[in-house]
């Protein structure tokens, strides 16, 4: 029979990286509350044991009032594991023992991992694993997941766990009054509780007033009022019982984690933390360097380095294109299979893998700045700024996670507790410029800006972010009233990446890059392709204009006559963006095949005006099908998605309109 296991810990303790340790896999690891609000499951092997992991929300404790608490404490409750392997953080080891406590409550077989060991140790520390075993009763390995030192033997007294080989008390001793209110409560559930260990837990959740414990145990009125009575002998206030119970929690943990950790005396100032902290979060150098730092990123990515390995790239693919011409040229094949192979796949598909390698530099740059755990510190400046729209700098987080995908972004949402502030949140996430949407950045500002590229790439991005707080101030104001929520978040410590993890990081977002180029993108350009290779009466030509795709793009183009690309061309190349935003390159690499090289292509149709403009509504039209369905499924209704689908495409006219126009005054040429 296979058996159950449960990763639980705060937020930042490691726990994600041990998950993907122990399972293989490549979840995505933050840093900061919330990334993962979903559970996720892998599995393990013990000789003949089958063991299911899950990897559950990072949390602060047991109390089901934010989203992720919910998820864990339903998942422990409901699913009761065989063993929980609960991850504290050894440099925080005080804050981390809350929810240990809370765990040991549930009475469930338990292992506490001390992760990041490591990280103590090298500050000169030492940690005393052993005499925190012998004060909490249960099972503490010292571990360092990063590292994976410690993590075999964690596995091996988890599966004993499982098997019940091992058995441990914990000792949860509150004070005599504490303890005496929890006893009469347990008392009088425990025929309603369906395991007799659950009744320390229940117990505790009902002196705290908690209304969801009565209804989910079915407590009659008479036995709920006698739980009332018994806490408001404990204290008749229900804030000042949950504030005493807390306390009493406290002064536990105190009492146990006193000596575990030791550091050497020596005089007391700064660490490197408090000292980066003084310039990169304050407010007057916080956010110019937030800007100096992204634009060292887009110089790096579009700077010599980036522009070397796309121009390799490039050469590579146009080879290979010059190899199956001539196979084809000698085989004597038919015009339609030369066009589809070349014009299609290699030119279309291509065109699109030639800005891997910038895409790669990308994501390489953003892996280190969130394993560093400058990113908390990005969403902490960000909530200055969002406060005024009526947000919190926790809404910055899944926009941040924008930036890579749309789709799992307005998923993020999700473990927002205000309703009102989710719903807005997911109206502003397709205005952050996902990754989708670089090659396009990329390929016209390596044809209209040629030497500021980085500046022009950097440019879109903040676009977004300014297009996105000025129409949360319109909703803010219109569908959106009402009071701001204060934002409490956690800031890591800065630690230095590890070149395993970045790279894995990397490569995890490059996959589904090249997913996409081999699955949608191939299937959308071989649409194109028939579509701008048959007239409407199903005759094959050679003459795009006069193709179904032609028709559609002639039709389609007088909208955008007034943003400067009222070519037929660009208005298909927007249409199948739709599907995913990589074929908008695509689609002009099958369309331009043929013209000299995408390029020269691109230079002849478009001015570096028009070309602004076109940069501009492809950052701020409606996202690709897949973040369309999740935005239909956040906001509950296909109507809300579909005004909002409206909003964002309105805005992008708009926006794009002015760029136009301001970019006759600025990049020179007159605009009629």
């Amino acid at each position: 029979m296979e058996k159950k296991a449960a990763l639980v810990g705060n937020p930042n303790c490691g726990k994600t990286t041990l998950f993907n340790l122990l399972t293989g896999q490549r979840q995505y690891v933050g840093n900061w509350a919330g990334v993962t609000v979903d559970k996720k499951e892998g599995r393990l092997s013990l000789g003949r044991l089958k063991v299911r992991l899950t990897d559950l929300p990072g949390i602060y404790s047991l109390s089901p009032y934010s989203l992720e608490e919910r998820v864990a404490l339903g998942f422990l409750l409901d699913e009761r594991p065989d063993v929980v392997i609960n991850i504290v953080d050894a440099g925080n080891l005080e804050r981390n023992l809350y929810l240990t406590v809370q765990l040991m409550e549930l009475g469930l077989p338990m292992v506490v991992a001390l992760n990041m060991v490591d990280e103590v140790e090298s500050r000169g520390g030492r940690v005393d694993h052993a005499l925190l075993q012998r004060r909490l009763g249960v099972p503490v390995l010292p571990i360092s997941a990063r590292r994976g030192e410690g993590v075999q033997e964690l596995v091996e007294l988890a599966g004993e766990l499982c098997q019940r080989k091992v058995r441990l008390l914990p000792r949860v001793r509150y004070d005599r009054e504490t303890a005496g209110a929890l006893e009469e409560i347990a008392g009088l559930i425990t025929r309603q509780v369906p395991e007799k260990r659950l009744c320390a837990f229940f117990a505790a959740r009902l002196l705290e007033g908690d209304t969801q414990t009565a209804a989910r145990l079915h407590l009659g009125d008479g036995l709920l009022a006698k739980a009332k009575a018994a806490a408001a002998r404990y204290h008749p206030e229900p804030q000042q019982r949950q504030s005493r119970l807390a306390d009493a929690r406290w002064r536990l943990i105190r009492a146990g984690a006193a000596g575990v950790v030791r550091y050497p005396r020596r005089e007391k100032g700064p660490g490197l933390t408090q000292r980066l902290d003084r310039i990169l979060i304050s407010r007057v150098w916080g956010l110019p360097f937030f800007l100096l730092i992204f634009f060292c990123m887009f110089s790096i990515t579009f700077g010599p380095l980036g522009n070397m390995l796309k121009t390799l790239l490039e050469g590579l693919i146009g080879r290979l294109g010059g190899f199956f011409g001539g196979l084809l040229a000698q085989s004597g094949a038919p015009d339609w299979t030369y066009s589809l192979l070349l014009d299609a796949v290699i030119g279309g598909v291509g065109g699109v893998l030639a800005f891997l390698p910038q895409i790669m530099l990308l994501f390489f740059c953003l892996s280190i700045l969130e394993d560093s755990g400058y990113m908390a510190r990005a969403a902490f400046l960000m909530d200055r700024l969002l406060q005024g729209l009526g947000l919190t700098g926790k809404c910055f987080i899944p926009m941040l996670m924008g930036f890579g995908c749309t789709t799992p972004a307005v998923m993020a949402a999700r473990g927002m507790g205000d309703e009102r502030e989710r719903r807005l949140t997911v109206l502003l996430i397709p205005f952050m410029s996902c990754s989708a949407r670089l090659p396009i950045y990329a390929l016209f500002a390596g044809v209209f800006f040629k030497g500021h590229e980085n500046v022009a790439v950097l440019g879109m991005y903040l676009l977004g972010l300014a297009v996105a707080v000025l129409c949360g101030l319109l909703l803010r104001h219109t569908l959106f009233r009402g009071p701001g929520r204060p934002f409490v978040m956690e800031l890591p410590p800065y630690r230095l990446p590890t070149l395993g993890g970045t790279l894995r990081h990397m490569w995890q977002k490059c996959v589904g890059f090249l997913t996409k180029a081999g699955t949608i993108i191939f299937s959308m350009n071989v649409v194109i392709w028939l579509l701008q290779s048959f007239t409407p009466s199903l005759q094959y030509t050679v003459q795009p204009e006069q193709s179904l795709f032609g028709a559609l793009g002639r039709a389609l183009a007088p909208l955008f006559a007034p943003l400067g690309f009222g070519e037929w061309q660009a208005a298909v190349a927007l249409l199948s963006g739709l599907i995913a935003k990589e074929s908008v390159v695509a689609t002009f690499g099958v369309l331009f095949g043929g013209q000299g090289g995408l390029t020269a292509a691109i230079s002849a149709h478009f001015t570096p005006q028009s070309g602004l403009a076109f940069m501009v509504f492809s950052l701020l039209y409606m996202p690709c099908i897949s973040a369309f369905v999740a935005i239909s499924r956040e906001l509950g209704s296909l109507r809300a998605a579909l005004s909002a689908a409206l909003l964002q495409c309105s805005v992008a006219y708009l926006v794009s309109f002015a760029a136009y126009r301001v970019g006759g005054m600025f990049l020179g040429g007159a605009v009629c």
